[in-house]
Order: structure tokens, then sequence, then C-alpha cells
């Protein structure tokens, strides 16, 4: 992963108020969980800086360095809030590490490749789980993980116990939980449907004949 600099500064502004001030001079508010010294450090970022450096990241847990007044603080962001109207961050909250101690983060996977049960059986390639909670070293943090299925057979499951992510990886997501599966299609109990269908209509076009020739013999008898 490429180096994610963002420049911040202490901040002591508080409240509501001091708050949304603040995001209207350009500025995202923020916390840093300090490791060595303990407590949290309330930080401010430029809000232009921040989105550009985020643009086009398929990961919200990445790890920084916090530029704070010329020290270089590595840190990894735990969470960012998001405007839920215009979706802009509003918040973002990191947490100190070493560059030589494990951290657990949790990253995205993506399925690439085109399954032989798919391409050849006709069946549907479904995702089950869409990210993987792992431990490694900040420095080995990726944003993504793409996992090829290309191999997946008809009515076949990939298990987290099946990857293969190297030595750098520990997977802490159980291993029996499935991560994709290619399903059957669907086309006989569509037709069963279809066919029990047409034989509930038989029964009613009978009846209605039955129904018109009764009517038919009384308007004989009536002449």
């Amino acid at each position: 992963m490429d180096q994610i600099r963002i420049k911040a500064e202490p901040r002591t502004e508080q409240g509501t108020g001091a708050v949304r001030r603040l995001r209207r001079a350009g500025m995202i508010p923020g916390s840093v969980m300090k490791m060595k010294k303990g407590g949290t450090e309330l930080i401010k970022l430029p809000a232009h800086d921040f989105m550009m450096a985020m643009r086009g990241r398929a990961s919200k847990q990445l790890l920084v360095t916090l530029d704070m007044d010329g020290t270089e603080v590595p840190a990894l962001m735990r969470e960012m809030q998001n405007d839920v109207l215009a979706g802009t961050p509003i918040h973002v909250d990191f947490s100190e590490v070493s560059l030589t101690e494990k951290v657990r983060v949790t990253v995205p996977v993506y399925l690439v490749g085109e399954p032989v049960g798919v391409k050849i059986g006709g069946g549907v390639l479904e995702q089950v789980l869409r990210t993987l909670d792992i431990d490694c070293l900040p420095t080995d943090i990726v944003e993504k993980f793409d996992v090829d299925v290309s191999g997946l057979g008809l009515d076949q499951t990939l298990f987290i116990r099946d990857l293969n992510l190297g030595d750098k990886y520990t997977v802490v997501t159980r291993g029996e939980l499935a991560l994709a599966v290619v399903k059957a299609p669907d086309d006989v109990p569509a037709a069963n449907a279809a066919a029990a269908g047409e034989a509930a209509k038989t029964p009613e076009v009978i009846k209605k004949g039955k129904e018109e020739e009764a009517a038919d013999a009384k308007k004989e008898e009536k002449k």
C-alpha cells in the first residue's frame, strides 16, 4: 500500500456549536488514541486534503502517517463518520500504532474470475462474506483481498479455511464460514410451479363448461 500522509493539528474546539464552526471553516474534527501516553488527543484535519487522500480507497481501516507539527505519528484509521445526506466525512478516529506490533483489521474481499460452475454449468455465484478479520503488522495492511474463484464448480463452496493469504496474515474470521458458493440454477422448481399453475386452471375450465351446458339445457326445457 502506498504511504498516506495527513496533516493534523491539535484542537481545543469541543461541543456541537464549536465543531460545526470548525467544519464550516473547512476542517474535520477527529481524535487519536495514544498508545504510549494513554488517553485520547483531539485533532483537526484539513477537509480537502483528507478527502483527496481517501479518494478511491476501498478500505476504511488504513495505516496513515499523521503529521503533527512536524512529528510523524503512525496511526490506524479506525472509524470515519460521514454526513448522511452529503456523504462527506464529519469525524475521524485514529489509534496510534507500533510498526513492529500486529494489529487486527477488517479488510474487504473481492471475488475475481468466472467460476467453472457458472461458465459451463449455468450456476449463479453468490458472495456470502464481503470482509475478513485479520491480524498483521501495520505495514502489511492492504486495502482489499482479491480472491480467485474461477476453479469453483457447480454446487461448490469456498470456505474461509480454504484461503491462502500468505504468512503475513493470520485470519481471525472462523474457518468454517462460507465466503462464496456457486448455486445450481433453480429451473426445476420453476417448471413445477408453471405446471401446477396450468393444472389449477384445467378444473376451472371444465367446471365452466358444465355450467354452460346446464344453462343451455334449462333454456331448451323452457322452450
